[in-house]
């Protein structure tokens, strides 16, 4: 049984809101892996799915480039250090640079950044003094049909959403339903096998606790699993602007049909080392 640190079972409370034992319990028969200490806790306790992290911090902004017809769009993601730096002037001049010219092109952030954009965030990052990345980006196109985009909350949290027929107007109300409930996959039948299978041993592992018999747990369980893919399919979701109907059912009445999205929001899946800056000046110091 391995070691369990005080800030492995800190990041393990923040994610599921369960008590100190319970974690450190958990923790240790998972020998300190917790991505499983939480699937054994969310079988052992009925919890709901955990937080992705616990410390996740990174600042910077999302930008969106749409072309002039509308069939095409580019989403992007240029990190700082600080939120103060991401409303510098400078910084949003360099990512509006970039987002131009990612739009333009048709690579990848490696190829972009190689394109002459590296001088420019080097010397942004020796005027600023904090570092800069241009994490990621995403291209969406429909042949065709119409690309919607919106940006949200002081240009964290960027959609992008193709869909086939309909116009400018339905994929924004869209792409705003997705900035609000962040949809997983586009409809039910796009969810991977894997994701349902693991889902439905946990359903069965909190369902068998209850004493019913097997074919009350069947019909929790097939209930369960429904609901899930309803929670995190697109087309399932009500709409947020009406939620007597779903966003399939929204679509489908224009004429249209969902094709994809991207939904990016700043920092997401980055851990930024926090720092006690007590601790820092006195090892400076020494």
């Amino acid at each position: 049984m391995a070691a369990v640190s005080a800030a492995l079972v800190k990041e393990l409370r923040e994610r599921t809101g369960l008590g100190m034992l319970d974690c450190k319990r958990a923790l240790k028969d998972a020998d300190g892996n917790i991505e499983q200490a939480i699937e054994d806790l969310r079988k052992s306790s009925g919890m709901k799915a955990a937080k992705k992290s616990g410390r996740i911090a990174a600042e910077g902004v999302v930008a969106v480039r749409t072309s002039e017809d509308g069939s095409r769009a580019l989403l992007i993601e240029v990190n700082s250090e600080t939120d103060f730096v991401a409303r510098d002037a400078g910084f949003l001049a360099f990512v509006s640079q970039v987002a131009d010219e990612a739009l333009a092109g048709d690579g990848d952030v490696e190829a972009l950044m190689g394109s002459g954009l590296e001088q420019a965030r080097e010397a942004l990052v020796q005027k600023i003094g904090e570092n800069v990345s241009v994490r990621r980006l995403v291209r969406e196109a429909v042949e065709g049909g119409v690309v919607g985009s919106y940006v949200h909350g002081n240009n964290r949290i960027g959609v992008l959403v193709g869909l086939k027929g309909g116009d400018a107007e339905l994929a924004k109300d869209v792409a705003m339903h997705i900035a609000a409930l962040s949809p997983q996959y586009v409809s039910p039948e796009l969810v991977p096998e894997e994701v349902i299978a693991k889902e439905k041993e946990i359903y069965v592992a909190q369902a068998q606790d209850s004493g019913k018999p097997a074919e009350i747990i069947e019909k929790m369980v097939s209930g369960r699993v429904r609901k899930f893919l309803e929670e995190i399919s697109l087309s399932r979701q009500a709409f947020v602007k009406d939620p007597d109907v779903s966003v399939g059912e929204l679509v489908k009445k224009a004429g249209a049909e969902l094709v994809s999205f991207t939904r990016y929001e700043v920092g997401e899946g980055i851990d930024k080392q926090e720092v006690d800056f007590a601790e820092e000046v006195a090892a400076q110091l020494q």
